[in-house]
């Protein structure tokens, strides 16, 4: 009866055995790679409209500053001269 293998049978048999462990290593080593290099897409995306939302409001707000500036100034220049005409009718 041949119930025992061949020691070139059973060493086949081990190879085999570990280079589907292998294989399954290496499948889920893919996995959770691709899981991390989307959660860092994802993050990158986020990081990139934030920054865009931020360059939009840093745009925007020295031209709203020089406008209040630009208001002040006249409105300074108004009441200047409007007290120099009280003091200095003439």
């Amino acid at each position: 009866m041949a119930t025992q293998l061949d020691p070139k049978e059973l060493a086949l048999q081990e190879q085999l055995a570990r280079i589907r462990q292998m294989i399954a290593e290496t499948d889920r080593l893919t996995t959770e790679q691709s899981a991390r290099v989307r959660q860092m897409i994802d993050e990158a995306e986020r990081n990139r409209a934030e920054q865009a939302k931020l360059a939009r409001e840093t745009r925007v707000m020295p031209a709203s500053l020089i406008m209040q500036a630009m208001l002040a100034t006249a409105a300074l220049l108004g009441a200047g001269a409007a007290v120099a005409k009280v003091f200095f009718p003439g």
